[in-house]
């Protein structure tokens, strides 16, 4: 019978170190998707996401007791990716114009993996918070209300951000049809 988060977040309390296996097998994959296509490097979002469960770890062994253990979990590792963008962001800026070159090379007739590529380098030209807010509601399906408790913005703003990111998205990805 598989444990409730309730009992994993005990058993974690107590030192139970196959709970803390049970909360990364259970959670680790949308986490692991999120911080992926949030940072676009595996392996900075595997980096960050030893270190959310790390600090998952010690904030319920201090005496922390989440009521929703996703949304808490995703809580840490919004903020986690956004330490980390803050530390590069300034430094990718300026890669707009190199990704118009490369989707000037995409005819219609591109294959799968190729339009996915483009995808993702359409994904990370929006700004950290467009690609937050896009990608725990259309990516993770997570409601406004959800988002808003893992993120701190308000419902409004998060759908404006939302909706200036399929904007953005659009313009980006209808450059490549025509």
């Amino acid at each position: 019978m598989t444990p409730t988060d309730a009992a994993l977040v005990d058993q974690l309390a107590r030192g139970d170190a196959g709970a803390l296996e049970a909360v990364i097998a259970r959670y680790g994959p949308r986490l692991m998707r999120y911080a992926s296509h949030s940072l676009r490097s595996t392996a900075d979002a595997d980096e960050v996401l030893q270190d959310v469960f790390l600090r998952a770890e010690r904030a319920v062994r201090r005496g922390t007791r989440p009521n929703q253990l996703a949304n808490w979990l995703f809580r840490i590792t919004v903020n986690r990716c956004r330490s980390r963008q803050r530390r590069w962001w300034p430094f990718v800026t300026g890669v707009a114009a190199d990704h118009a070159m490369a989707a000037a090379a995409i005819t219609p007739d591109t294959d799968a993996s190729e339009w996915r590529e483009e995808i993702d380098r359409a994904l990370a030209m929006l700004s950290p918070r467009l690609r937050e807010a896009f990608l725990l509601r259309y990516v993770e399906g997570m409601s406004y209300e959800e988002i808003a408790a893992v993120s701190g913005a308000g419902i409004s703003a998060l759908k404006m951000r939302a909706a200036r990111a399929c904007e953005q998205l659009r313009a980006q990805l209808g450059e490549l049809r025509q």
